[in-house]
């Protein structure tokens, strides 16, 4: 983990070893990913991102766990699961949704699955 992923943690640092977990799995399952760092979220990229982890609560405070962090990522169409926090159609037909993870064991196949399905979704976009 580079110093700017070091940074973003600054605080959260508990939550790490599921961030470096979802890394790991991201850059084994989807060829030549690109990784950016910013102050508010980690992308995951080709030309264009596909997922997110950030620290923006999509859950009541209450509800959330006690080390958590948010992935996000797009897809064409609504996606169903109770594991999904909360979903937005911020343009027709590109749905970004939100999965509040809090612990390593949530970075499973079905993650991945949406995961590597928004990949290729964001790759198939001109």
């Amino acid at each position: 983990m580079n110093a700017e992923a070091l940074f973003f943690f600054s605080g959260h640092e508990a939550a790490i070893p599921i961030y470096e977990k979802l890394e790991d799995r991201i850059l084994a399952a989807i060829p030549d990913v690109k990784v950016k760092v910013s102050k508010t979220q980690i992308s995951f990229s080709h030309k264009r991102g596909f997922a997110f982890v950030s620290f923006n609560p999509c859950r009541r405070a209450k509800e959330r766990p006690e080390v958590w962090m948010t992935v996000s990522f797009g897809l064409g169409y609504q996606k169903q699961s109770p594991r999904i926090d909360a979903a937005t159609e911020p343009y027709p037909n590109r749905w970004t949704h939100h999965v509040m993870v809090g612990s390593v064991d949530e970075i499973d196949d079905e993650l991945m699955a949406w995961l590597i399905e928004a990949a290729a979704f964001s790759a198939s976009k001109k």
